[in-house]
């Protein structure tokens, strides 16, 4: 091939993904660029009418964000939600696609359409739902535990049940986006592994543990990294169910983020929780990569 050629097909490709790097550039690398000079000004009120008001102020904000308790209780409940939440939505996730994968299941298109209809359900709509059943004296998960002859819990109002309440809502609500990556994983596994399998004697445990689960791998892979990352940016759940209480219960990094900047106007602060968000989160999915890559 001549170099000519070589050009030509290199300024051909250029042109073909110059519309997603603008976009790529637009919404995402200016956004950080933005992000991370605002949170080195005490841009406020006053500077979104003049912008020359800001001043710059260095560390400043990083060293007051880190020296206030409400980050610090917003960053454990943030993990709290990721440890927990998290792990149990893959759970979830993949048992529903075995379940659905399973050579005897039946109506699998319905149940896919049922298990993936809360994902493309508006979360105010979801929310009056899920606040009925967490209702303390009408709702019908209090009303379950009154037939099992144990007390009403008050799932919004009670800090200590506030935080698994949301979880739970969450894991509902996503598990379906999950499920349908998993079931596409499981389809790629041959049936040929299986039946040779049982042929030698393995059981069902053996089968899912030595076939399943190295087969998802790279699935598995994929689905825990952007679940991890989706997860750590935790806000609409409960700023929509709790608006963050009771008594910051349920604050979470970008809840806490919102508030600082569209609250209070104090968008330096509100940009430098971001910048460390974006720190923490990028470390914690480098963290998971090279954990799931030395297991596969």
């Amino acid at each position: 091939m001549s170099t000519g050629c070589a050009r030509a097909q290199a300024r051909a490709g250029w042109l073909f993904i110059a519309p997603a790097l603008l976009l790529l550039v637009t919404f995402f690398v200016l956004p950080v660029v933005a992000g991370l000079l605002l949170s080195l000004t005490d841009f406020d009120l006053y500077a979104v009418a003049d912008p020359g008001a800001a001043r710059f102020v260095g560390l400043r904000n990083f060293a007051a964000v880190l020296a206030d308790d409400a980050f610090w209780r917003a960053l454990a409940n943030t993990l709290t939600f990721v440890l927990i939440g998290m792990p149990l939505s893959l759970a979830v996730s993949l048992a529903a696609a075995l379940l659905l994968d399973h050579r005897r299941a039946r109506l699998r298109g319905l149940f896919r359409t049922v298990y993936f209809v809360p994902v493309v359900t508006t979360l105010v709509s979801v929310a009056i739902v899920w606040r009925y059943l967490y209702h303390p004296r009408y709702g019908l998960l209090n009303y379950g535990l009154e037939l099992l002859g144990l007390g009403p819990i008050d799932w919004l109002g009670d800090p200590r049940f506030a935080m698994p309440a949301i979880i739970l809502l969450a894991v509902w609500k996503n598990f379906g986006y999950n499920m349908l990556i998993f079931l596409a994983g499981l389809q790629t596994i041959p049936d040929e592994l299986y039946e040779a399998a049982a042929i030698d004697g393995a059981g069902p445990w053996q089968r899912f543990r030595h076939i399943t689960l190295p087969g998802l791998a790279p699935t598995a892979l994929f689905v825990g990294v952007t679940t991890l990352i989706g997860y750590f940016q935790l806000f609409a759940e409960p700023y929509v169910m709790t608006q963050g209480g009771p008594l910051g219960a349920t604050r979470s990094l970008v809840l806490l983020m919102y508030e600082e900047g569209f609250r209070w106007w104090r968008m330096g602060i509100a940009s430098t929780v971001a910048v460390l968000l974006l720190v923490i989160t990028v470390v914690a999915a480098l963290v998971q990569l090279r954990l799931q890559r030395r297991s596969t």
